[in-house]
């Protein structure tokens, strides 16, 4: 009711330190300095930050031979350019995606049964971490021939592994 006790039972209301004052200022003064050179950055130097690559004139008639995506997408673009046929590109790059999704909605239910310390499910897991960073690095690697060989392979090796791990 009083708030908190000390060892000796004395009434410690009179020496009672209030830090609101203190550190109220003093998240405001570090979040406004912070803003400030944020926005100094950002509004003086923002160009500095920007891929050269942003700043050659598009040429309509010319698709670039080294484009990509952003990196959270590199995996599935890998996957899309693993296979020549337009349609079953696509047709996977949504299974991969999918099949993350799925993974996160039905983590919980593994959470409780013993299968997810299971060494095998610990095995099969850490190799679908391994093989998503592969893809990962294979997709901002040129698409030339041994790339999308490799591709290929972890394509393969992607869904198995999803399949023994919904298993």
């Amino acid at each position: 009711m009083t708030g908190s006790t000390n060892p000796l039972g004395v009434s410690s209301s009179s020496n009672k330190v209030t830090f609101h004052y203190f550190y109220t200022v003093k998240d405001r003064i570090v979040f406004f300095l912070f803003f400030f050179v944020f926005m100094y950055v950002t509004l003086v130097y923002g160009y500095s930050l920007i891929d050269a690559e942003n700043f050659i004139p598009a040429n309509i008639l010319v698709t670039p031979a080294n484009i990509q995506p952003e990196w959270y997408f590199l995996f599935a673009y890998a996957i899309l350019r693993s296979i020549p046929n337009k349609l079953g590109g696509v047709i996977c790059l949504v299974i991969a995606l999918l099949v993350l999704f799925l993974f996160s909605l039905c983590s919980s239910r593994l959470l409780f049964s013993g299968i997810m310390f299971s060494p095998l499910s610990r095995l099969i897991f850490w190799s679908l971490v391994r093989v998503f960073f592969i893809l990962t690095w294979l997709g901002s690697c040129p698409a030339d021939s041994p790339y999308t060989e490799v591709a290929l392979f972890y394509r393969v090796l992607y869904f198995f592994l999803i399949a023994l791990r919904a298993l």
